[in-house]
């Protein structure tokens, strides 16, 4: 069997101004996010070389993103291999995803709180396209973008900051095993009606339902995980 090529991360080119560096970093930050990091037999590689030419910079910048990246556990760097994009274990994602569990459980709760009810519509809307499980399983690119954008918008409607930027240090890997796990064993069928329990906690208030709902969601993915996610391994 051959393998799948490797993952290239791609980026756009970047107008030279004060305060490069983080421009930089924040670009390479978020093609890693947009990456399906888990397909194929290898890791993304970082070619410092080539990450300056799609961006019109020199390598020192790309050299510092890196660092600070490879700082958050998002990046690993070998000696005499050169940086790749960090896959974790499967024991390690599934701790990810049941820490992922209580911080997103307490979002829901907090949104109850927080958020307006317009807000909360907006999250109902998102699965207008979704009329049924068929409709998810139909279309499962779009439906997977549209499943990583629900739990983006949920964390934000929480509307505490600190908690936001907690989650956001996980969330590279949660959307990289979402991405890669909703096709598997009708998962997008689950899933859709798991987000339909949500919004009916959410919208009727139900702080109590709302975090136990989104709990037990993100819980239903460590379990799959840890049944038939061999990939990891």
């Amino acid at each position: 069997m051959v393998d799948d090529p490797p993952k290239v991360v791609k980026l756009k080119p970047l107008d030279l101004y004060p305060g490069l560096k983080d421009a930089v970093y924040q670009s390479l930050r978020d093609a890693i996010s947009e990456m399906d990091i888990y397909a194929g037999s290898e890791p993304p590689k970082l070619d410092e070389r080539k990450l300056a030419e799609e961006l019109g910079v020199s390598r020192t910048p790309i050299r510092e993103a890196i660092s600070r990246l490879e700082q958050e556990g998002l990046v690993v760097t070998y000696p005499r291999r050169g940086a790749f994009v960090m896959r974790k274990s499967k024991k390690e994602i599934i701790e990810i995803v049941t820490v992922w569990a209580g911080l997103e459980g307490m979002a829901a709760r907090l949104v109850t709180e927080n958020a307006s009810d317009e807000e909360i519509a907006s999250m109902r809307e998102m699965f207008s396209t979704f009329d049924d499980t068929n409709e998810a399983r139909a279309h499962i690119d779009e439906y997977s973008s549209t499943n990583i954008a629900f739990h983006q918008r949920l964390i934000e409607l929480s509307k505490c900051q600190l908690l936001i930027d907690i989650a956001d240090g996980l969330f590279v890997h949660m959307r990289a095993i979402r991405r890669k796990t909703i096709g598997e064993r009708d998962r997008a069928s689950e899933s859709i009606i798991d987000h339909m329990r949500i919004i009916q906690a959410l919208e009727s208030r139900d702080a109590t339902m709302a975090e136990q709902h989104v709990r037990e969601h993100a819980m239903y993915l460590a379990d799959h995980i840890k049944k038939y996610v061999d990939y990891l391994d």
